[in-house]
């Protein structure tokens, strides 16, 4: 690029009492989180884990840090070590997020009376 075609030059917002910095991107809701671990399915089951009731809790930290609580259907899932880490991506990838961990929990262990109504429908287990 020419001298005379040089890029034009970005500069911050200035007020009579300085530059103002950037907003910091806004915090993840939890709707936008549960929104994220709704797309990851257990392998065995055609229900997301959200509706299946394997997320517990969310976390959000002011910083943008989000801790999840989850569990699997049982100790011994065949899913065990990959939902965790599926369940990380996907909130990793949420605005405002971060970072994120997942700890799998197993207290109070899971049970069908987790579920949402919809995953029972879908299952036949109402």
């Amino acid at each position: 690029m020419s001298a005379d075609h040089a890029a034009p030059q970005v500069h911050g917002t200035w007020t009579p009492e300085g530059e103002v910095p950037p907003p910091a991107p806004a915090q993840p809701s939890e709707t936008a989180l549960i929104d994220a671990v709704s797309q990851v399915f257990d392998p065995e089951i055609p229900v997301n884990i959200y509706e299946l009731g394997l997320i517990y809790a969310f976390d959000i930290a002011d910083d943008g840090h989000v801790k999840v609580e989850m569990t699997l259907t049982a100790p011994n899932c065949p899913s065990a070590q990959e939902l965790p880490l599926q369940v990380k991506d996907v909130v990793e990838r949420v605005p405002g997020v971060k970072s994120a961990d997942v700890e799998v929990v197993w207290d109070p262990p899971w049970d069908p009376t987790r579920m949402s109504e919809e995953a029972r429908l879908q299952l036949n287990m109402y």
